[in-house]
């Protein structure tokens, strides 16, 4: 097709330039009928003549050459990302190293992100434990209002030479809207409140809604922290809700209904909690629940708890040099427990619940590298009077 013609067609199709420009070419007179159209586009440095000052438009102009003309006008903001010639001319202007988004979108559809982390537990007993874990994030778009994820996790024994390893698939969900509510289905992981009840992570159906008063809704079957030697999973069905009093107040409120599947150890209850978030100063927080169980756990006495958490800063591993520390208390019945959010359910208090402090600090040393230590002192809070400590200290990168 001849230079002159697909030029005018570029015009029709939506490329301009604010201004007409004094005759640009010599072999392009004025009368000519597609004057107009090359000279906006050469006023506006989408095209550019021959070294000689001329035009050539009837000469057949090349996919490549009009390419060019396309990748120059959308660097300009001529035309947009979603214009018919991008589309049109997508491998040549991949060539030329043209980056489109809508077209990306399709392509790019699979995002992978990781993170490894190497960590040692020092535990007062004279024990220990040294474990590399990695973990592989996967997520996409189905189409416009829906996604996916998923997270397939190796964890690595270093207490001895024997290689122990174990993978598992921990997460694999979509992601959606329905009715202005957003859907979550699948494997996956989520907190309720400040987490202290419930910090879970298993199959489950998840409604979050809501904009002023937010709710989250949930039905799922979860391993607790209860009964840790148990096979057959809790089901768990709840609802937390959240309500923003001011920039620097949140309160929230949860209930729980556990269903222990005819589990020796623990027993059918209902759990509710009261807690709230506040802004103490810039970069200093408090979080706090109360809790209170139907139920006792089986030959337990204590069916309540409280737990609160004392936070300044907080180590980003997007920002190098980046630091944060906290502290936290748990005074806790194992009837207040679904899946608990702090490390030291490590130590298996089972249903005797957990009575203690843990702190920590974290710093980024380097962007995307985070380095972490963390002090636990727990007893349980029924049952033998354990006095349980551990240093976990770990470092994690993140790609």
């Amino acid at each position: 097709m001849k230079k002159s013609l697909v030029l005018a067609m570029a015009m029709a199709m939506g490329i301009s330039a604010t201004a007409f420009a004094a005759n640009p070419f010599s072999d392009l007179p004025a009368g000519h009928w597609a004057y107009g159209s090359v000279a906006k586009l050469s006023a506006a440095g989408v095209v550019d003549g021959y070294p000689d000052g001329t035009f050539k438009g009837e000469n057949l102009m090349t996919r490549y050459e009009m390419a060019q003309i396309v990748a120059k006008a959308y660097a300009k903001g001529a035309i947009g990302s979603d214009d018919k010639l991008m589309a049109e001319f997508a491998d040549e202007l991949d060539n030329l190293g043209v980056r489109v988004a809508k077209l990306e979108k399709k392509s790019d559809n699979v995002k992978i992100t990781g993170q490894l982390r190497a960590g040692y537990k020092d535990y007062d007993k004279g024990t220990y434990k040294a474990e590399g874990r990695s973990r592989l994030f996967v997520s996409g778009a189905i189409n416009d209002d829906w996604t996916y994820g998923a997270m397939i996790e190796n964890t690595q024994n270093f207490n001895s030479n024997n290689e122990e390893n174990e993978t598992k698939f921990r997460r694999a969900f979509v992601t959606g809207n329905l009715g202005g509510a957003k859907v979550t289905a699948g494997r996956q992981a989520f907190k309720i409140g400040n987490g202290y009840t419930a910090d879970l992570t298993g199959d489950a159906v998840k409604v979050d809604f809501g904009k002023v008063l937010k709710g989250t809704a949930f039905y799922g079957r979860f391993a607790g922290d209860t009964d840790v030697t148990k096979a057959e999973k809790n089901d768990v069905y709840g609802l937390g809700l959240s309500y923003g009093i001011s920039d620097s107040l949140k309160l929230n409120a949860a209930y729980y209904s556990v269903d222990d599947n005819g589990s020796a150890n623990i027993t059918d209850r209902d759990i509710y909690s009261v807690g709230l978030g506040f802004n103490l100063a810039k970069d200093l927080s408090l979080n706090a629940d109360y809790m209170k169980a139907s139920d006792e756990l089986k030959g337990m006495k204590d069916d309540d708890g409280w737990a609160a958490t004392v936070s300044y800063k907080g180590a980003k591993a997007s920002k190098a040099g980046s630091w944060g520390l906290y502290g936290s208390y748990y005074d806790q019945a194992g009837a207040t427990m679904i899946d608990h959010l702090s490390e030291g359910s490590d130590f298996k208090f089972n249903k005797q619940g957990i009575k203690g402090y843990e702190v920590g600090v974290g710093y980024a040393l380097a962007k995307n590298i985070v380095g972490e230590i963390s002090y636990y002192d727990f007893e349980t809070k029924e049952g033998q009077d354990d006095d349980n400590t551990m240093l976990w200290s770990r470092v994690t990168f993140s790609f």
